[in-house]
């Protein structure tokens, strides 16, 4: 079973209460807080001596900042980083962009600084859950149980589309993998995406320039996050739309589509909606999924805050850590590994004073 994190309280799988709205009295209304059994947990990443290197490059070069831009503009003003961008700069982080820059330490110190850069000017602080939340009113995107490696499944919906083409629609998407990643378990790393175009017309599909915009973002500000990408019910007009954003789209990405394969291949029949091929009945209230899933995403956070301040708010934190997992904060290692040296020390005085002794006695 996949690793967990208990919550306190925990946040339940609402039911409704009586069938007056004509709904079942079994419909799931809520996010599922854990993966089901069925799931199981990503194998840990053994880097090489040479990757082990590099990675200390990347971290001790971040660890010197001091300032970030403000925006990507030229001589943008710059202002003191902060304690949420430090805690953002966890060494699984720090690996992802190594990975996606191929193991390019300058490329990933620059992708790295370009991210900062883009949050800021991006706005996520700015993007709350109110502000967010008309975009949500249809249950267009919707975050909801977990598929067979314990990644969190995002559904994307298009038929359900309710507002008009601008930019809090690109800022929906990011608040929702936000989300996503807030409620990715102890050694997660990726999500899954599902995607249905069931019912979805022409005048639904996102424009080319939104789609460019977001292979750019998926890519260069959330690298090494896509587990896998479900797509099902495909309409013609969606293969022009591909082939057009196509180019854009990295080759690794591209291994991870998969197109009108049954979900339930990937994810587990109880924690996937009937309407892709599993289980669960689910019935999309805006009043009691949304505060709900911003509850439960804000508890993870807290805690995960929490963990960094008691592990000495470092740069290059372990995201298992963070999470609640099984492993030490990188702080408690490096005293172990120093009273480990310390102690082997003791014990070689130790035996070295009772190989002399007999000597002395004669």
């Amino acid at each position: 079973m996949a690793n967990t994190m208990p919550l306190s309280p925990p946040v339940a799988n609402d039911q409704v209460p009586d069938s007056q709205d004509g709904s079942s009295p079994n419909h799931q209304k809520t996010p599922f807080t854990h993966p089901s059994a069925a799931s199981h947990d990503p194998p840990p990443m053994i880097l090489t001596p040479e990757q082990e290197t590099k990675y200390n490059s990347v971290l001790n070069t971040v660890s010197s900042w001091t300032t970030i831009a403000n925006a990507s503009a030229a001589k943008a003003p710059t202002s003191p980083i902060t304690d949420a961008e430090r805690m953002w700069l966890t060494r699984e982080c720090l690996l992802r962009y190594l990975r996606a820059s191929k193991w390019s330490v300058p490329d990933a110190v620059r992708r790295l600084l370009e991210t900062l850069t883009w949050r800021r000017e991006w706005g996520l602080i700015e993007h709350t859950a109110d502000y967010i939340s008309i975009e949500n009113e249809t249950g267009k995107q919707l975050i909801l149980g977990y598929d067979i490696d314990a990644r969190p499944c995002l559904y994307l919906n298009p038929s359900k589309q309710n507002t008009e083409k601008g930019p809090r629609q690109l800022q929906h998407l990011v608040f929702m993998l936000e989300r996503t990643i807030d409620l990715m378990g102890p050694g997660q790393e990726t999500l899954a995406l599902l995607i249905n175009f069931q019912q979805m017309s022409s005048g639904q599909s996102p424009s080319i320039a939104q789609g460019r915009q977001t292979m750019n973002i998926l890519q260069n500000h959330y690298p090494e996050r896509l587990g896998r990408a479900c797509v099902i019910n495909i309409p013609w007009f969606f293969w022009v739309f591909y082939k057009t954003i196509s180019p854009f789209i990295d080759p690794t990405t591209k291994q991870k589509l998969k197109f009108n394969e049954p979900i339930s291949l990937h994810v587990p029949p109880e924690q996937l909606l009937t309407t892709h091929g599993g289980k669960v009945e689910f019935l999309y209230e805006h009043e009691t999924y949304w505060p709900t899933l911003n509850q439960l995403a804000r508890e993870r956070k807290q805690k995960l805050e929490e963990r960094w301040v008691k592990g000495g708010k470092r740069i290059g934190e372990s995201e298992v850590y963070l999470k609640g997992g099984d492993e030490k904060s990188i702080g408690e290692s490096k005293v172990d590994t120093v009273d480990e040296v310390t102690e082997k020390i003791q014990e070689m005085q130790t035996t070295e004073k009772a190989m002399q002794q007999p000597l002395e006695t004669q």
